[in-house]
């Protein structure tokens, strides 16, 4: 629902100017490696992709949440703000570290097929892909998200859920403005949301066109979902009401999904995966997340190269050869830890990395042809992230998506939540890329209730002298973004710097070094193009990385927004 006219929300300019927040507070730094490190004075911060979000993480830690508290209140304002890239309809990794015991975990509330999905559900009768994985409610997994809002706040949280989710419920019912981002995707994804009546009723003008920057978005079927989910906690989503809804929409729509899948749904906790890199200590997601063993396979293969003292195109020659290794890595073993075994111990291991290692040569690039690859069987953008550090030094590291920009743009009738289309990141067929270009193995085959492959990253890092939270959105380029970040931050970079970086990645496949404007000099271009290197300039930017970063020996806390998206980050 579209007004021109903005609502009566107290304090609305003063939120538009904030994106990233800090509280001010004293606590002891806790369980860190170095138990016996002084305790010093920090803040707390929240880093988002838009400001309303980043506020409403600030409004929970106000009334006394901590940071698990202020990641549901972030990850349900961003349902409502920032709708393109993440939402009820969609899932994703919740890493959490609690200060008080050194506790780490991940919540997995990624996306699971239905199940009455099939193997072959996208292929035709000649066995080639078609576009029903990105397109309409066929393509839709099963949400996790809404489950998650329920898990952290009873087991990791010190307020109610109902509490939490309130800021969300007030920026759907009042409304917020659109933002140049928002109005850039509704533009782009226009007549996939003209489809859905009640899409367009939401995002669409009368005329059907986007709307003017600054105009109002209230979203009152959205604001009623999250006030079941506040009153009957994950009930208030996956039965009832929204449930027969939602079911009756996909179905609607030529989807499978039926009662018993959204009843069925569960959060699953999973170890996080740590490594270490040069003295630092790398937290990071699991499977599903195919992001956080490629970091670590990276960088335990950059771990046997003296990257100072080599020239700038050398380096970034070795950063790209380690991707490469890594994403094949990803594409042929990587799946559901629930559904496949996958040799994560073989993946991390400095054995492993130095065979690996062993293969790069220093002054060529090798062809990805050349390394063993996907082979096919026998015969017969959009993504979001956020960081959380409360004053007691509890964290989050949170990545949410829906795939696509707004998901398959599907809305079912009376429900206010954008389904995703995250069933395309399962392997429809081995071998053939999905919509980021990225190929799979039958690890990532469809079956009915598994979780797809997915590239989110969200990753700690602490070394004796501090410590970062990080992630991204981005498609494939997450886990190439994430790299580059954590091997920034231990050189000594500043959070500013490390969100503005400018990024460059290589997959495996399509066997090209993919660069954004500013990130190669024209030596280095030349260079990497003499040692075999196929470039590509990227006509956009990639990601929207937030991080905090904590200084232990000050306790300075600096959140550090991206500046490719809307804002600017502010600690204080």
């Amino acid at each position: 629902m579209i007004s021109r006219h903005p609502p009566r929300v107290a304090g609305a300019a003063r939120l538009l100017s904030i994106f990233a927040i800090a509280l001010i507070a004293c606590a002891p730094i806790g369980a860190f490696a170095d138990s016996a490190r002084p305790a010093v004075a920090h803040k707390g911060a929240v880093a988002s992709a838009y400001p309303l979000a980043s506020q409403a993480g600030q409004e929970i830690l106000k009334e006394g949440g901590n940071a698990f508290d202020a990641a549901v209140a972030v990850a349900a304002a961003l349902a409502v703000v920032e709708p393109s890239s993440s939402g009820l309809g969609g899932g994703g990794f919740f890493l959490l570290h609690r200060q008080s015991d050194g506790f780490e975990t991940m919540l997995d509330a990624r996306e699971k097929a239905p199940g009455a999905a099939t193997r072959d559900m996208y292929l035709d009768k000649a066995g080639n892909p078609t576009r029903g994985s990105t397109d309409g409610p066929l393509s839709a997994a099963i949400p996790g998200e809404p489950a998650a809002f329920e898990y952290l706040a009873r087991k990791y949280g010190k307020l109610p859920l109902k509490q939490s989710l309130q800021p969300a419920i007030r920026l759907a019912r009042e409304g917020f403005p659109v933002y140049l981002r928002l109005q850039y995707g509704i533009k782009a994804k226009r007549d996939i949301l003209a489809r859905s009546p009640d899409a367009a009723k939401a995002f669409l003008t009368a005329d059907g066109n986007a709307p003017e920057i600054g105009a109002i978005i209230k979203q009152p079927e959205l604001a009623n979902t999250l006030e079941a989910i506040a009153n009957q906690g994950a009930k208030g989503f996956y039965e009832g009401r929204v449930a027969e809804n939602l079911v009756s929409g996909v179905r609607a729509g030529g989807g499978i999904w039926t009662l018993e899948d959204l009843k069925n749904y569960r959060v699953v906790e999973r170890k996080p995966l740590v490594g270490e890199y040069h003295g630092a200590r790398i937290v990071t997601a699991p499977p599903p997340s195919s992001g956080g063993i490629a970091v670590l396979d990276s960088l335990n293969i950059l771990d046997g190269f003296d990257l100072r003292d080599v020239d700038s195109a050398t380096r970034k020659h070795l950063i790209v050869e380690a991707m490469r290794r890594a994403y094949r890595d990803r594409a042929i073993f990587l799946g559901d830890p629930d559904f496949i075994k996958m040799p994560l111990q073989q993946l991390m291991s400095v054995d492993y990395a130095a065979g690996q290692r062993s293969s790069i040569r220093a002054d060529k690039a090798m062809p990805s042809d050349l390394l063993p690859g996907i082979e096919s069987e026998p015969k017969g953008m959009n993504t979001t992230h956020f960081s959380v550090l409360d004053a007691a030094g509890n964290r989050a590291a949170v990545t949410i998506t829906v795939n696509l920009f707004f998901g398959n743009g599907y809305m079912p009738a009376g429900t206010g939540v954008l389904l995703n289309n995250e069933m395309d990141d399962f392997s429809i067929k081995p071998g053939t890329p999905n919509a980021f270009g990225l190929i799979g193995n039958t690890a990532n085959s469809i079956a009915p209730n598994k979780r797809s492959l997915s590239s989110m990253s969200p990753t700690f890092v602490e070394t004796s002298k501090g410590m970062m939270v990080i992630g991204s959105p981005g498609g494939s380029t997450i886990i190439s973004q994430v790299l580059l970040g954590v091997l920034n931050y231990v050189d000594g970079m500043s959070a500013a710097d490390i969100v503005k970086y400018p990024h460059y990645h290589h997959q495996y496949q399509p066997d090209e070094l993919g660069y954004e404007q500013g990130a190669l000099s024209e030596s280095e271009i030349a260079k990497l193009q003499s040692m075999g290197h196929k470039l590509r300039l990227s006509n956009r930017q990639w990601g929207n990385m937030q991080v905090i970063t904590w200084d232990f020996a000050s306790g300075k806390v600096e959140a550090a927004s991206d500046p490719r998206g809307e804002g600017e980050g502010l600690v204080y």
